[in-house]
């Protein structure tokens, strides 16, 4: 099934439906899908063998996704973050490409691609270009994402069509959404949260509402001038509205789900989250580029469940990613591939239709029964809820044990003078690896390295005790909420080389 025929069946639903509304521009379906004919004339004029986005998004994305299928081109938007020197790297990478940027980006892209328009003269000439609709292979490369490189250089992820509609289609109900529907979209569009959101809100016929430049105070607005009744978030988002909503009166009353993921998000915020918003239903989603979006979620029931329950197994699920989604098989496997049973930690692979695991110039890399390895370290609870620990290379060795950083994580950030922490490893004489816990204290406190010490001590192993204690004003991250523990690493061995020179 072609990403096309997303649009296709939106557009017998109700065509004159507003689906997107971005700043000034509003598209009912019947205009969405008029541009994109037209746009996917401009891509075929230029003989471009794959089309680029360079740019903040907005109605821009759901334009040339769906003018890219419709050429049957691959799409790629790139992260307009990089230096110019990285965006015209990645470019670079790409076939023929038919690069569309954004005029405040158009110096970072230079000379690069076959083509080079700005999205204003791009949508321009959609609206008079000679149509094009073409249903490209189910098994063709729709999108092409970059990986974040946040452990390594970016990987370029093959996304197939199939892919993409195996996702959309198993996880979302045609057509379900109700009139006043609205989604608010602040996630990057070179993030698969972005593509997924694009696809399946259409699916849904829910009104897209898309806020390029997140601000909190802006996001809490939009919710309220458009009868947003559904959103998704990165975790440094959630935490910024949190303090957006405790700062005044602000109910929310068009809000009912309230999705958040991309980067694990600490108890104290959730609970936080679910008192101020009693009447919304939150959702945690774990998923990754290589796996189309979303392979598991915490449903609302789920939070509701778990949030103050007396059962200690079913409190805890509140730290999880809940069960996978449809289609979705998931095993935890030890280093040598026995497949492990409930409470040990392990590798997570995971297995289905919207699955790619295949990187341009790499291949594919499921094995043989076509299970993905994610890199992700995970246990499964008895019940089937899925608990992310963290990735295999963020594990820290010290004396000889294998210590998850997510484990001094969910402690430290209970204590009440602890707003956020990070816990890494940094290389030691004596012990290979010391524990460095890196905290952003809370507003108005002033901790004691000592008493963060002890307060681990209680409630872990000895082993598990941070050697040291550290404190910053913010914690690194990417778009999408990802943490840098490179940077982390890397700023605390600058500081020791400085100290003993």
């Amino acid at each position: 099934m072609s990403i096309s025929l997303l649009l296709e069946m939106a557009l017998s639903g109700d065509p004159e439906r507003v689906a997107v509304v971005s700043e000034g521009t509003r598209l009912t379906t019947q205009e969405l899908s008029d541009l994109a004919d037209g746009g996917a004339g401009v891509i075929a004029g230029t003989g471009a063998e794959h089309v680029v986005y360079v740019g903040t998004g907005g109605a821009l994305l759901p334009l040339l996704l769906f003018s890219s299928a419709r050429a049957a081109k691959a799409f790629t938007p790139i992260n307009y973050r990089l230096s110019a020197e990285g965006i015209q790297a990645l470019i670079a990478r790409l076939p023929k490409p038919l690069v569309v940027v954004d005029e405040r980006y158009r110096d970072m892209v230079g000379d690069a691609g076959a083509t080079v328009m700005e999205s204003a003269e791009f949508v321009t000439a959609a609206k008079s270009a000679e149509a094009v609709a073409e249903f490209a292979d189910p098994d063709d490369v729709g999108v092409v994402l970059f990986t974040s490189g946040t452990t390594s250089a970016p990987k370029a992820v093959e996304l197939s069509h199939n892919n993409l509609t195996s996702y959309i289609t198993g996880t979302v109900e045609f057509g379900a959404a109700e009139p006043d529907d609205a989604a608010l979209i602040c996630v990057p569009p070179y993030h698969i949260a972005g593509v997924s959101a694009a696809l399946s809100n259409l699916y849904a016929g829910r009104k897209m509402v898309y806020l390029p430049n997140f601000d909190a105070t802006e996001w809490v607005r939009l919710v309220g001038e458009e009868g947003v009744t559904s959103a998704t978030v990165v975790p440094t988002m959630l935490d910024r509205i949190v303090t957006v909503l405790e700062s005044g009166d602000h109910p929310l009353p068009t809000l009912r789900t309230l999705a958040y993921g991309g980067s694990k998000v600490g108890l104290p915020l959730v609970r936080k989250a679910l008192g101020l918003l009693p009447h919304v239903g939150f959702v945690n989603a774990y998923g990754l580029t290589e796996t189309s979006s979303t392979i598991a979620v915490l449903t609302p029931e789920d939070h509701r469940e778990a949030h103050g329950n007396s059962d200690e197994a079913v409190a805890k699920r509140l730290g999880s990613v809940g069960q996978p989604v449809p289609g979705i098989e998931v095993q935890i496997r030890a280093e040598d591939g026995t497949v492990l049973g409930p409470g040990e930690p392990g590798e997570l692979f995971v297995r289905g239709e919207q699955v790619s695991g295949k990187y341009t110039g790499i291949g594919s890399v499921l094995d043989e029964q076509g299970w993905f390895p994610t890199k992700d370290i995970a246990t499964l609870d008895e019940g089937g809820y899925l608990f992310i620990t963290g990735r295999s290379d963020d594990t820290i060795i010290r004396g000889g044990e294998n210590i998850a950083p997510a484990e001094l994580e969910d402690v430290l950030v209970e204590h009440p003078d602890v707003h956020e922490v990070a816990v890494v490893g940094v290389e030691d004489p004596q012990w290979g690896q010391a524990i460095v816990a890196v905290v952003v204290p809370a507003a108005g406190t002033d901790p004691d390295p000592e008493e963060l010490r002890a307060y681990v001590r209680k409630q872990l192993r000895g082993s598990r005790t941070p050697d040291r204690v550290v404190f910053r004003e913010e914690l690194p991250t990417n778009a999408t909420g990802k943490l840098l523990r490179r940077e982390i690493v890397a700023s605390l061995n600058d500081t020791a080389t400085q100290t003993q020179g």
